[in-house]
């Protein structure tokens, strides 16, 4: 299934964390039984000389003042609470003891203790008695076993001698179903924690779970895949001169398609056609995984078998080497160069002297040969090949320098090293070989532009062949559908072309495939 990637698959896991964490936060909170929970924290330990100079601990220390044993002694302001999530009752203290709770204060003396409470527990204090088990001797003092509601506490304030302030403080005390623990002492400028331990640690998660997600949306390709990928192995022929088109159409189709295997084998149009129509004659498993590109229509009676798609709208531009210093020729002339009327570069206007013209032109079968033909040289075909090599004129009763070339890139190779050499090529998004410049027609220069919105003569509909009709679940219908409709177009458009799915793109498609 296309929605089972991995970026899915870490997508789902961490949302399904997410909710796991917080459902377990609330199940807890609902199901774990209550605990008791009693902690301690040491909000100040100081000299008793430093306590009277700055007031700490908000109550009167002349009370402390008159005993002159008191030269080393030391405040300490203890706060005993109920942090846990129950009530604490004088029976939850599982001391053997008539005191619940003991607080030890090493290697110092105790020598007073005062009691204190939170605004409205006043009635606390009614259990500090010495009949209820408070006292105090030596290190420790002795608290009796204090109801404490869940949040309440009281604090006590401490007179030591010996010893010296930091040294160790501890509480320590039996609690049903709990225990006595120790807490951070907040510093005077803490505030409370906003948020409990359970919601910060489910913020902490649900935040992580939205940076993964978040990350994931950032670095996975936006690029979504054709609609109908299908896998297997298909071969795209014909046409040459789309074949850079066909190449890079491939190589994204089985990006976006994995599974699937897309091959190009360029061989002219015609031969393409030709092909097609044979294995899909001999096919008998159903139509051949073969799509044939062609720069022409097959025509009302050729093929018959193969069902025709415009694709799009190609340009076409003449070429001829730098040492041809020309940059725009007239239909008239191009044609007399074709019929031999012209031998010499410098019987044209601006022409350089003592430069044979040499005509690069593709062999017969060549989609692109015969939109020269009929879009420049008005239908009237190209005269006879007088060089086998483009180098040397073998026939020389010939009246023009003639060679015939398999494909285009061999067209723009021969033009680039053959001084006097003119041919045409499809208009092409890369950059040309070093060695020739295109030439204007009729004062036009060969663009998506100009086919668009003028009279630029030299374009041709490309068309995509298959045999028949393919199975909407095939690899030739889904590519295709990827030609003609989907992302392919984009690369279509890379190339120079205008595709026929484009609003101008279907006035010219339509126009001349009713010509």
């Amino acid at each position: 299934m296309e929605w089972l990637s991995a970026e899915n698959v870490i997508a789902v896991v961490t949302a399904a964390l997410g909710i796991i964490a917080s459902l377990g936060v609330l199940w807890y909170e609902r199901r774990v039984p209550r605990r008791t929970r009693i902690g301690y924290r040491v909000q100040l330990d100081t000299p008793v000389s430093s306590a009277e100079r700055t007031g700490r601990a908000g109550i009167r220390l002349g009370l402390f003042q008159d005993n002159p044993q008191l030269s080393d002694a030391t405040l300490v302001l203890l706060r005993i609470e109920n942090d846990g999530s129950t009530s604490i009752a004088d029976s939850d203290y599982t001391g053997r003891e008539l005191h619940g709770l003991t607080a030890e204060f090493t290697d110092r003396t105790v020598r007073g203790v005062a009691v204190t409470t939170t605004l409205g527990a006043d009635h606390l204090l009614d259990h500090f008695s010495p009949a209820a088990g408070l006292r105090h001797a030596e290190g420790a003092v002795y608290l009796p076993r204090v109801p404490l509601n869940r949040g309440q506490h009281f604090k006590l304030l401490v007179l030591l001698t010996g010893g010296a302030v930091g040294d160790a403080i501890r509480v320590s005390g039996g609690i049903r179903d709990g225990g006595v623990y120790p807490n951070r002492s907040p510093m005077p400028d803490d505030t409370p924690p906003v948020f409990s331990r359970a919601t910060r640690m489910i913020t902490v998660l649900l935040t992580a779970c939205v940076v993964v997600l978040a990350s994931i949306i950032v670095v996975r390709d936006d690029v979504r895949p054709p609609m109908g990928c299908a896998k297997g192995e298909l071969t795209i022929t014909g046409s040459t001169a789309f074949e850079p088109v066909a190449e890079d159409l491939a190589a994204k189709y089985m990006r976006d398609c994995v599974g699937s295997t897309v091959t190009v084998d360029a061989r002219g149009s015609q031969e393409g056609l030709q092909e097609l129509k044979e294995r899909g004659g001999a096919a008998k498993g159903g139509p051949p995984a073969l799509i044939a590109l062609s720069d022409v229509p097959k025509g009302d009676d050729r093929f018959p078998e193969l069902s025709e798609n415009p694709v799009a709208v190609s340009v076409y531009t003449l070429v001829v080497n730098d040492k041809v210093t020309l940059r725009d020729l007239k239909t008239e002339q191009v044609r007399a160069l074709y019929r031999g009327d012209i031998g010499e570069w410098h019987e044209l206007r601006g022409g350089p002297k003592g430069l044979p013209v040499i005509l690069a032109s593709r062999k017969s079968g060549s989609g692109t040969r015969d939109i020269f033909r009929d879009r420049v040289l008005g239908g009237v075909y190209e005269p006879a090949y007088s060089s086998a090599d483009c180098g040397n004129k073998d026939d020389t009763s010939a009246k023009v320098f003639r060679c015939e070339l398999d494909s285009t890139d061999r067209v723009l190779a021969t033009v680039a090293r053959t001084d006097g050499a003119i041919g045409y090529t499809e208009l092409r998004s890369g950059a040309m070989p070093e060695g020739l410049h295109t030439l204007s027609l009729n004062g036009e220069t060969a663009s998506p532009d100009t086919i668009a919105d003028g009279d630029y003569p030299f374009r041709e509909v490309e068309y995509a062949y298959t045999y028949g009709n393919p199975p909407a679940d095939s690899l030739v219908a889904s590519f295709l559908n990827y030609l003609l409709r989907g992302s392919g177009q984009d690369v279509v458009r890379t190339h120079g072309h205008l595709p026929c799915s484009s609003p101008k793109g279907q006035t010219i498609c339509a126009g001349d495939a009713a010509q």
